[in-house]
């Protein structure tokens, strides 16, 4: 006895797997199976509407050798679907020689058709998408209204998932626009953040970090992670090394600038390329971890290519993905310990020992620490008595654009005044930085 419909959908919902194991076109695509077997139908099929008056099968589920694959497209006055829509055809057709109109279909004979189903698809909104379709060569009177249940049933969950990728695609689309424009139009900005030298107090270097045009509602770690899910991570992340190579120059001498690439990009090939030569001295890269590095090695591989070119840096150690065991295989030359352990530092004892710990491994890997988010004088002291070569952090100066920062590091301007935290023993802490 069949089920009825209520439990043949439910039956099928129990048995498909989650949307994180399976996209939704292949649901589409087990859906179609599972109401041909049911409905012992020869053919299933979802079919939309495109422009030009055409109709295109998006999913087929069938064991025939059927001329059409997905995406194939034809004249929608060609279709049973289009007829149906239209009212001039039955949903359920028992058999495709009672209807005249039907046997003027050129699918009709070339197939042939007998037996057809059809529900159309619409979105919630009421938009007509297309067709849910299952048929047979041959005629069968033996299909009922409760069958035609099912299919609409197992219509509905497919027009559900259509409906969502619909909207997802508009949205990627959205995205992609509005990552391109940015590019094209060069709307990127880049500041720079000053370094200082923790005994000293002198500027010795500057972050370059991307600010977009919305800095004030979103970070640029959320563009850079839009960018990725619709497939231009690599092309927003060259563009923003690009923008940064060309403030280089506005660099007071002896100083250098640092710019932020992540694995994927080093991977790439297309930094080495970027970057000039005979800039190491002045150039720092530094290797940003968001995601797992799936092969160490061949990272490792690829920084040795860089190191001609610039100088070799590994941000958030203490906090990212690499083990101590991966950053001495990536020979870098600048450890930039991150703001999780710089924090608090002077009085809690678990950061004050664990950064204790990361100088005494800087030093035999003979790597420079650079200690960041830096807020208090407190801090900084502490950091420079533990043997922290460099400080960077709101204490000594906030994100600035290129201009003012070459004053910084000229040492001219307000923006120039940052205490060596040598002789201040006392300080206000200022807010926290947010993370670029």
């Amino acid at each position: 006895m069949d089920k009825s419909p209520p439990d043949q959908l439910s039956a099928f919902l129990e048995n498909l797997p989650s949307g994180e194991v399976e996209m939704s076109g292949e649901r589409i695509d087990r859906i179609l199976a599972t109401v041909r077997q049911h409905l012992g139908m020869e053919i299933a099929f979802v079919s939309r509407y495109v422009e030009g008056d055409q109709r295109e099968f998006t999913h087929i589920s069938t064991d025939l050798p059927l001329p059409h694959k997905p995406g194939f497209r034809e004249p929608k006055e060609e279709s049973f679907c289009h007829h149906i829509l239209e009212g001039r055809l039955p949903g359920l057709i028992h058999d495709a020689a009672d209807y005249d109109l039907a046997q003027t279909l050129p699918i009709t004979k070339l197939l042939p058709v007998g037996c057809h189903l059809n529900v159309p698809l619409r979105f919630s909104d009421g938009t007509v998408y297309g067709s849910f379709c299952a048929l047979s060569r041959k005629a069968d009177r033996s299909i009922t209204e409760r069958d035609m249940g099912v299919l609409s049933a197992f219509a509905a969950l497919a027009v559900e998932h259509i409906e969502s990728d619909s909207g997802n695609e508009l949205e990627c689309a959205h995205t992609r626009s509005k990552i391109t424009n940015v590019i094209q139009t060069r709307g990127l900005t880049i500041l720079h953040q000053p370094i200082h030298g923790l005994v000293t107090g002198e500027p010795m270097g500057v972050e370059c970090l991307a600010r977009f045009p919305d800095a004030k509602e979103r970070g640029p770690d959320k563009w850079f992670a839009e960018a990725d899910t619709v497939g231009m991570g690599l092309e927003l992340e060259l563009h923003a090394v690009e923008c940064a190579l060309a403030t280089l120059d506005s660099l007071p001498a002896g100083k250098y600038a640092s710019i932020n690439a992540s694995p994927e990009t080093i991977l790439s090939g297309e930094l080495h390329q970027m970057i000039p030569e005979g800039r190491k001295d002045r150039l720092v890269v530094e290797l940003t971890e968001h995601n797992q590095v799936a092969s160490y090695r061949e990272l490792a591989k690829a920084l040795h290519t860089l190191k001609p070119k610039a100088r070799i840096a590994i941000d958030d150690v203490g906090a990212g993905y690499a083990g101590l065991r991966h950053i001495v295989d990536l020979a870098p030359d600048i450890l930039k310990l991150d703001m999780s352990l710089t924090r608090d530092v002077h009085r809690d004892k678990a950061r004050h020992a664990l950064s204790g710990a990361m100088v005494r491994f800087a030093t035999e890997i003979g790597a420079v620490l650079v200690a960041e988010g830096v807020e208090c004088a407190e801090e900084a002291t502490a950091l420079a008595r533990l043997g922290v070569t460099y400080g960077q952090g709101y204490y000594f100066a906030r994100p600035l654009p290129v201009v003012l920062a070459q004053r910084h590091m000229m040492g001219l301007g307000e923006e120039a005044e940052a205490p060596s935290p040598g002789l201040v023993q006392t300080g206000k802490p200022l807010p926290k930085a947010r993370r670029a």
